[in-house]
């Protein structure tokens, strides 16, 4: 890791190394000619690197003092000494010769042991036992002062933060860089950087620096944070990075707080060392005592049980005077956790005392690095700093304070001047930092760097941006089905480049086997000037589509293009479709959203589905014409978004999202035929469950008022391709049951390998294991079912038949391996009941393919 002095700290270093013995008693004259001084930096004899936490001490004496993060350190005490020692678990013991009563500087390179501190742990012949052991005992005092030593104890808190963020491609190849192409752009490259303690060149691609105000009140608990200040720049705006820091602060830890039970990082849980089941999960030694004047400070070093597990390794230092509180930690991965990709994770924390005793967080800085190969190949390096300051304790600011937004930014926060930042940023940037911005600026306006960012934002995002208009998506370009044969698809839209109010979009398609043309056109009115696919939305929308689809397809959830196009047992159903439809959506800050649709909806059977009427004569009805008015409501409390110049993705947390919707469909208008209202609702969260992973969990309900066929009823959504989806019924058939009322829920979840990281030889493939289940119960009235009541269509009597849900529920769960080739998913499922329907499959294998850290 790199270690930059925060000012305030290492003051208060300084303050505390002052011996307090003798010195207060002695003339001027005296004292000064019988103190003796040493000050300098220790660092890795091999690396280069600064070494923290290294205990020195001068040669039979009491008086001793520990380096900083940055491996300085300040040691003075009065009298005559001629040796210095340092020592550490890890490093061989070094003692060097001083000059007595005088002022020395020093440089000092410390060797590694031949025998690590983790080597003994694990050839030490003695059982390793929480019972009567002294780091367990410690620890549990640590997590027993939890909530006396956390800065939430206080009522009212407040406190400033400086946040920076780099990212940048690590380990670029020599083939790269000498690559004539690409030769241009080697102004940007850090040629002396370091990575995980070895010199590799990067080449930094985002950086960003900002201030916030920050205010927590516990009761009624509220936090508010505002951003006074930022200063931002990125190369990679082809993935969409608008809102980046977003994304990466939770990626890093947005707030690593050490008191909490779990620390989310890289969009997982990882159980804190201090956690309050902690000693059931890791191993705890204490490896080292230090002295601060009167203070002592216990190093305590931690291990996981369990090596694939999301857990920490590294140490901990602990005050020893009754408070237990922890003044740094040093959190690392090793490299069995069952992480994706990951090829070092550092993070390190610093505190410093306030009033009251207690410990508040001062600096955390957390790097990770990743790459697809091993530590030789490319790879993507992130680093986050926040320094925090000026902490006020318990000075409430007014009530009606409390009641803005959880997420500020003050007018004119963007603050380009170098100056500003040079007068605000509490610590000086490393010349490779210092030079990104006008890199970075130079290298945007170069052709040929806007040509490479095209051709890898056509590729992620599957849109060819052409400047007013952007052709795709790509993937829709080829597919195919039994009634269509193959089709072949082109489409595109507008953007803010042509007109930031007027929006089109659509697509034509051909099916080689049904020979007809499909197409769409939308036309939006952007009344806010942002595109309909950004977030927030406000806009008008007139739409007109023909195409063909399944029945309930809308409402099936997730389609991975071709491969959505391999089917399990048949699937002869079809829909053409004309669809007419006004709209309008609206967005709220506060991420509830509605949208009002006026829609004509023509349906006609193909296939072998047939609309029948179940009278005397078997009429055969050619087209099913509805005309609704649709409501759609949303609420997803604290959602974020990862959005940029193609589309928003929703950042998944820990908070519910709510939708309803209700159709009310109408006669006598647009030759609307029926009169009924249709409810729908669900609610989706995740769950997280510590070292369990997390739990996906989706509660849905509806019914429908009205007699109506059954193509308006509610069609359960299934699934008979090899495609798994998480929100269709995937042992299902399609069109096989149809309600007027029903109720469900879907559950997955997800233990991110905790129990195929206990089985030998399996843990090293690094699998992660997935449980699956659903339930719905439905059911239908008479009035809508075709047996007892006239009027209505009859169910399809070819391929697998229709039918109503009974008041025995149907349920399915399955089993997976995910993270197979770190990309690949298999699930098993297995279907518990209404097995004598034809077609019906007791088991099915799906297939997913899916890329996650």
């Amino acid at each position: 890791m790199y270690y930059k002095i925060n000012p305030p700290l290492f003051i208060c270093y300084l303050l505390l190394l002052i011996p307090l013995y003798g010195t207060a008693q002695q003339p001027d004259s005296l004292k000064s000619s019988k103190i003796t001084r040493v000050s300098g930096q220790v660092t890795d004899a091999v690396s280069g690197r600064p070494l923290p936490f290294i205990s020195i001490s001068f040669g039979g004496s009491k008086y001793g003092t520990v380096s900083d993060s940055l491996g300085r350190f300040n040691l003075s005490a009065w009298g005559f000494y001629n040796r210095i020692t340092f020592s550490h678990v890890g490093y061989q013991t070094f003692t060097k010769t001083i000059k007595p009563g005088q002022a020395n500087e020093l440089q000092v390179r410390l060797t590694i042991s031949q025998t690590q501190l983790k080597e003994v742990m694990v050839t030490s012949r003695r059982r390793y036992r929480n019972k009567v052991n002294p780091a367990v005992e410690l620890i549990r005092q640590v997590i027993s002062h939890k909530e006396q030593n956390r800065m939430e104890s206080s009522a009212y808190l407040q406190y400033d933060q400086y946040e920076r963020i780099g990212l940048s491609l690590s380990n670029v190849p020599s083939l790269l860089i000498n690559n004539r192409y690409l030769r241009s752009f080697s102004f940007m490259l850090d040629t002396i950087g370091r990575v995980n303690e070895s010199a590799q060149t990067t080449l930094p691609v985002y950086f960003s620096e900002k201030l916030f105000k920050n205010y927590y009140r516990a009761s009624p608990s509220k936090s508010i944070q505002v951003l006074t200040a930022k200063k931002e720049i990125n190369v990679i705006k082809f993935v969409d990075t608008v809102g980046v820091d977003i994304y990466l602060n939770r990626f890093y830890g947005n707030n690593i707080d050490i008191y909490s039970n779990n620390i989310f990082i890289l969009n997982y849980q990882f159980l804190s060392p201090i956690a309050d089941h902690a000693p059931d999960f890791y191993q705890f030694f204490i490896t080292d005592t230090i002295q601060y004047g009167k203070e002592k400070l216990v190093e305590v070093s931690f291990t996981p049980r369990n090596k694939g597990d999301l857990l920490f390794e590294g140490r901990l230092l602990v005050t020893l005077d009754g408070r237990y509180a922890v003044k740094s930690c040093d959190l690392n991965v090793n490299k069995q956790i069952n992480l994706n990709f990951m090829r070092n994770l550092q993070i390190r924390l610093d505190f410093e005392p306030y009033p009251g005793g207690r410990y508040y967080l001062a600096k955390s800085n957390a790097k990770a690095d990743f790459g697809v190969l091993s530590n030789k190949s490319i790879g993507v390096l992130g680093e986050r700093t926040v320094f925090y300051s000026n902490y006020k304790l318990n000075a409430p600011l007014p009530d009606l304070f409390y009641e803005g937004k959880s997420v500020q930014t003050q007018p004119n926060s963007d603050q380009p001047d170098t100056a500003y930042w040079l007068h605000k940023r509490p610590d000086t940037l490393s010349p490779a930092q210092a030079r990104v911005y006008a890199h970075i600026t130079k290298l945007e306006g170069m052709t040929s760097f806007k040509r490479a960012t095209w051709i890898a934002s056509t590729l992620d995002h599957g849109f060819a941006d052409l400047g007013p208009v952007q052709a795709g998506p790509i993937g829709d370009f080829f597919s195919f089905s039994t009634v269509e044969g193959a089709r072949f698809q082109l489409g595109g839209r507008t953007t803010p480049k042509l007109n930031k109010t007027v929006y089109l979009e659509g697509y034509d398609a051909y099916g080689t086997k049904d020979k007809q043309f499909k197409y769409e056109l939308s036309t939006y009115i952007a009344l806010n000037k942002t595109p309909y696919y950004l977030f927030p939305n406000d806009y008008f929308k007139v739409s007109y589509v023909y195409d063909i689809n399944l029945p309930s397809q809308n409402f099936s959830g997730e389609s991975q293009s071709v491969l959505s196009s391999f089917q399990t047992g048949r699937s002869s159903y079809f829909l053409y479709n004309r669809v007419l439809a006004i709209s309008y959506a609206k967005d709220f800050e506060n991420n509830f959203s509605y949208n009002l649709t006026l829609k004509n909806w023509d349906q006609q059977a193909a296939g072998t589905l047939v609309y029948q009427l179940n009278d005397a004569n078997n009429t055969i009805i050619p087209h099913l014409t509805t005309h609704e008015i649709d409501v759609g409501l949303r609420y997803a409390p604290h959602e974020q978004f990862m959005q940029g110049t193609f589309r928003r993705r929703t950042i998944v947390g820990p908070y519910p999202v709510f939708n309803l919707l209700i159709k009310q469909g109408s006669t006598g208008i647009g030759n609307g035929g029926y009169t009924y209202t249709n409810i729908g609702a669900t609610i989706v969260k995740r769950f997280y469950l510590s070292q369990l992973g997390f739990a996906d969990v989706t509660v849905l309900g509806g019914m429908v008022v009205g007699k109506v066929p059954f193509p308006l009823l509610n069609i359960s959504p299934a699934n008979q391709s090899i495609v798994y989806s998480s929100n269709s019924y995937n042992t299902m058939n399609y069109l096989e049951f149809v309600s007027d009322h029903y109720a469900g829920i879907n559950l997955t979840q997800s233990f991110n390998g905790f129990f195929l990281n206990k089985i030998p030889l399996i843990r090293y493939l690094k699998w992660r294991e997935y449980l699956s289940a659903k339930v719905l119960y439905g059911g239908l009235r008479n009035e809508n079912n075709p047996l007892y009541t006239t009027g209505l269509y009859q169910f399809p009597a070819s391929s697998n038949g229709t039918y109503s849900l009974s008041n025995t529920p149907y349920i399915e769960a399955g089993a997976g391996i995910g993270n197979i080739f770190k990309f690949c998913r298999l699930d098993v499922i297995k279907r518990f009941n209404y097995l004598d329907h034809p077609g019906a499959a007791p088991y099915a294998i799906k297939f997913g393919f899916y890329v996650e850290l």
